[in-house]
């Protein structure tokens, strides 16, 4: 049996002290995370940003958005991953839901 594939999007903020290559290797790593487990649709980096409130003391972070399908199970496997790297600020997984038309 096939399992179902949903639309997801994932925002997820890295920590802006980092040198560029590091953090070109960790938006490649979720990027592998995902790709091995599901479908990457498209990834936009949205650079440098200032964040409504500091973490940690920190007023900037280095946005990326990333969508994606995978099965139900990866969005959860996902966030743990965000938690546990050092190098996360704050993430976001979000299921994309479909609307209905209406038919008249």
């Amino acid at each position: 049996m096939e399992k179902a594939m949903n639309s997801y999007e994932t925002l997820f903020v890295v920590n802006p002290n980092l040198s560029e290559e590091d953090t070109k290797a960790v938006i490649d790593k979720f990027t592998a995370i995902i790709g091995e487990n599901g479908t990457v649709t498209e990834v936009k980096e949205w650079g440098k940003r200032r964040l409504a409130y500091p973490i940690n003391y920190i007023n900037e972070g280095y946005y990326v958005l990333v969508d994606f399908e995978a099965a139900a199970e990866l969005p959860a496997e996902l966030e743990r991953r965000f938690r546990i790297d050092e190098n996360i600020l704050r993430s976001i997984v979000v299921r994309h839901t479909e609307k209905k038309s209406e038919e008249a």
